[in-house]
């Protein structure tokens, strides 16, 4: 019987010990969710902004089982004009982990970080591809780690083509239109050669836009951009070809933002605002997709548009 009550003792302590882990653990991720809601009095003179995931204007609410979404580049560019606003803030540190996304969300941040009045340092951490790099072209600096992956200076266009699948269900396609190219990729029929030649030269377009925003932000001759093809190349062979100016860790990164502010830094991250229960929600969800197994991300265009972005 006395090693039943031990027992039963021991027990209580143990779940105690692990209330009380939880309470401590539930505490931080309050303060975390909560930070900023009810004034921010620490000291800080660097921003942070971050853009993970791929790159759009709205990412909506994310499922819980999705994973947290992509850069949603309004908020991003909002984040980095407060920054700029902040008599506090001496310089910005924009960390990508990105494969790319939408065109415009991109050089709108892109503009943003340019417009920032101070030093700026992108920080590649696993990827900086694409419209993750179109970005950092817009920074005074652009650091990655070895074995990060960047470059991927193209343009990808895309259209479904369910040509025989609406043949076999004996679906045929009809729609009236006004301007020859007005339905040029509609996905139920077969594209024609001109039709074809037309969406191409938009995508050439938007790659010789890319490789000028490269060339002027990164000081980089047009040909050796175009040299590239469009690949990406670990952090020591970026560095090497002029596609990333040092190489290091977060740390030597902040040593470098230290000798371009001339004080230790003291760094704040910027995130958009959202109310308590909102941050919460996105906490649950975050938790939700680390349980899983991983996570997979895709492209999808509504009715005859192309898709078109920068990855």
């Amino acid at each position: 019987m006395e090693r039943d009550h031990r027992s039963n003792g021991t027990d209580l302590l143990a779940a105690a010990a692990v209330g009380a882990t939880a309470a401590v653990a539930g505490t931080r991720v309050v303060a975390r969710l909560t930070r900023g809601r009810f004034g921010d009095t620490a000291e800080y003179n660097v921003a942070k902004v971050s853009v993970s995931g791929p790159i759009t204007r709205d990412t909506g609410r994310p499922s819980p089982l999705s994973g947290p979404g992509g850069a949603t580049a309004d908020d991003v560019v909002e984040q980095i004009e407060a920054a700029d606003d902040d008599e506090k803030v001496e310089a910005l540190l924009v960390e990508l982990n990105t494969p790319g996304g939408e065109v415009l969300p991109s050089d709108d941040i892109r503009r943003a970080a340019a417009a920032f009045d101070g030093p700026t340092v992108a920080y590649a951490t696993d990827l900086c591809a694409s419209g993750g790099y179109w970005i950092a072209s817009g920074c005074d600096e652009l650091w990655a780690r070895d074995a990060s992956l960047v470059g991927s200076i193209g343009v990808v266009g895309s259209r479904p083509n369910a040509a025989g699948l609406a043949d076999k269900l004996g679906i045929s396609y009809e729609q009236f239109t006004a301007g020859e190219y007005k339905d040029a990729g509609v996905p139920l029929r077969e594209i024609e050669d001109d039709e074809r030649e037309y969406l191409q030269g938009i995508i050439d377009g938007y790659y010789e836009q890319f490789v000028e925003t490269v060339s002027e932000g990164r000081d980089m001759d047009p040909e050796d951009v175009r040299e590239t093809e469009a690949r990406v190349y670990l952090g020591s062979d970026a560095a090497e070809i002029g596609l990333v100016d040092e190489l290091g860790t977060e740390s030597d990164v902040e040593s470098r933002v230290e000798s371009l502010i001339g004080s230790e830094p003291e760094i704040r991250e910027f995130e958009p605002e959202r109310g308590i229960a909102e941050r919460l929600g996105l906490g649950a969800q975050r938790v939700a997709f680390a349980a899983g197994s991983g996570a997979a991300s895709v492209f999808t265009g509504e009715g005859g548009d192309v898709d078109v972005e920068l990855r």
